[in-house]
């Protein structure tokens, strides 16, 4: 049986009705609300071809249809289209995401709320894998009497801050050496090369004339640098789904947000996936917890080298062209912003 062009034109009006509505489609709506130029008695057969053809679903609650994976798979592929963002939604990204531009963390925080605020999906940015990232100075500030703030700053924009209670008084002077000393004895090294133990032992010989100041924040230096070289998830949206008709059955609710608590696999999943804008849907996923959802990735650079993921959770049934067009619009501006400050050094 072929897929003619009436055919799709049908399918293609159920496909936006459902994700419009959310409530099965039957040939007398479609022939209300659509120009299809044919009667409710044909777009009935051709919706019972489409059916056996595997594009369309037949709820056991309704006498409507609804479209299939592979409904959805056909749409994406070959009848999306992706749409303008409005000014509003322009101003909304690039003002919010601009704000305080310094941190990438915090960036990436915020940009996870911006793609959860437009789509009123579940979000996510991932931050990138930063074993070759280069560290790019470290400063040791005062905080108060017995007590300093440890920095590390890579060249990517990734910024820790890291609050340490000294054993051992210290003047702010003795704070800029060491600050001077460690920025000089690490900048440019990738931040495994930094917690290679020769170049420890190195610096920290190198810190004599300060021993027990050094010795005192060099363990939580390493500590740091540690947890730099762990992926973090920053998540938005989550309680959005219990808007959407498909989360009304609890147990498949409680499923997604079990899901989205294992963040360690999530991660796993998201860094495995091709770069550019990915559209996996239902079992498309290769994982049970996802087989009722859509996952949207897409891929930004840090100065054209580190790789990150953003993208959204949600059921199959979702806007896929403004989604994607949101998600590209977020991408480009993030990747922009990360070229013009990524790998500048601090006058």
């Amino acid at each position: 049986m072929e897929l003619n062009e009436r055919k799709l034109k049908i399918l293609q009006a159920i496909i936006g009705d459902f994700i419009t509505t959310a409530e099965p489609v039957g040939s007398r709506t479609l022939s209300k609300k659509y120009d299809l130029g044919v009667s409710p008695a044909t777009i009935r057969n051709e919706m019972a071809d489409l059916e056996e053809m595997g594009f369309l679903t037949h709820p056991h609650t309704s006498a409507g249809r609804v479209p299939s994976q592979k409904a959805y798979r056909l749409y994406v592929n070959e009848i999306m289209k992706k749409r303008e963002l409005s000014n509003d939604q322009k101003k909304i990204i690039v003002n919010e995401l601009h704000e305080n531009f310094t941190e990438l963390d915090r960036t990436l925080e915020r940009a996870a709320k911006i793609l959860s605020q437009i789509t009123n999906l579940t979000s996510f940015a991932m931050t990138p894998s930063v074993e070759s990232d280069k560290l790019k100075c470290v400063n040791v500030l005062p905080l108060d009497e017995d007590s300093v703030i440890l920095m590390i700053v890579a060249d990517s924009g990734k910024v820790s801050n890291t609050a340490l209670r000294l054993k051992h008084p210290y003047t702010e002077e003795m704070l800029r050496i060491l600050s001077k000393s460690m920025t000089y004895s690490f900048k440019g090294k990738t931040i495994s090369e930094a917690l290679r133990s020769d170049i420890i032992s190195s610096f920290e010989t190198d810190a004599a004339a300060m021993n027990a100041l050094a010795q005192n924040i060099m363990p939580d230096f390493i500590r740091t640098l540690e947890e730099m070289l762990n992926v973090n998830l920053y998540m938005d949206g989550v309680k959005n789904i219990f808007s959407m008709p498909e989360y009304r059955d609890i147990s498949r609710a409680r499923d997604f947000m079990e899901m989205i608590d294992r963040k360690d696999e999530l991660v796993r999943k998201l860094a495995t996936r091709d770069d550019g804008i990915i559209i996996t849907i239902g079992t498309e996923n290769d994982d049970d917890s996802l087989n009722d959802c859509s996952l949207i990735t897409a891929t930004y650079h840090v100065d054209g080298k580190l790789v990150g993921k953003l993208g959204v959770i949600g059921p199959t049934r979702m806007k896929y062209g403004e989604i994607t067009s949101v998600i590209e619009y977020l991408t480009e501006n993030l990747t922009n912003s990360f070229r013009l400050t990524g790998g500048k050094d601090d006058e």
